[in-house]
């Protein structure tokens, strides 16, 4: 079973503290292209927000931008103004912690240049060698604003795809 006529995944979307910063950070430093941008959306006397998004029916949601990141799905940006609004970021160990992931050719070389421009990079890159993620090398780094965001790069495949009746998405041609 699953959702009829599922098609795969659009977007990912994340609510950002400073659009303008966060657009700036995705095209400027990532390599997204910003497509369009929208808002404000709210209701201020009725419950459109709660029933349709699960938030503070006094919420608001100052602007959305949509950007397209290369061959992979999109990214959606919120900025929300809400009375309950939390500002923790949450850590990959987080219920709810979650991180987006960036498929690179040369992931040396996009670490060198995220370095280069003032970005935050964790250890690596890591190489993974064993199980079936063997293949893959990764290297987390994050957005001025805490976003957890990663590299990858598995050019010759990982090892679960030997295997595998279906495998992940890539950017490789799918085999002949």
């Amino acid at each position: 079973m699953s959702i009829p006529s599922l098609r795969g995944q659009d977007h990912t979307g994340i609510t950002v503290p400073d659009i303008e910063a966060a657009v700036r950070f995705f095209v400027d430093i990532v390599g997204c292209e910003l497509v369009t941008r929208f808002g404000p959306i709210a209701d201020p006397s009725g419950s459109f927000m709660a029933d349709t998004l699960d938030v503070h029916p006094r919420a608001v949601i100052e602007q959305i931008a949509l950007l397209r990141c290369g061959m992979g799905s999109n990214i959606e940006l919120f900025q929300y103004s809400a009375p309950d609004q939390r500002d923790a970021i949450p850590r990959n160990s987080d219920v709810g912690g979650h991180h987006i992931a960036f498929y690179v050719d040369d992931i040396e070389s996009a670490v060198a240049y995220l370095k280069a421009q003032g970005v935050r990079v964790l250890a690596g890159p890591l190489p993974i060698t064993e199980g079936p993620a063997a293949g893959q090398t990764i290297n987390y780094f994050l957005a001025p604003w805490g976003l957890q965001l990663e590299l990858i790069s598995y050019p010759r495949g990982m090892a679960y795809e030997a295997g595998a009746r279906t495998v992940l998405w890539s950017p490789k041609a799918p085999a002949q």
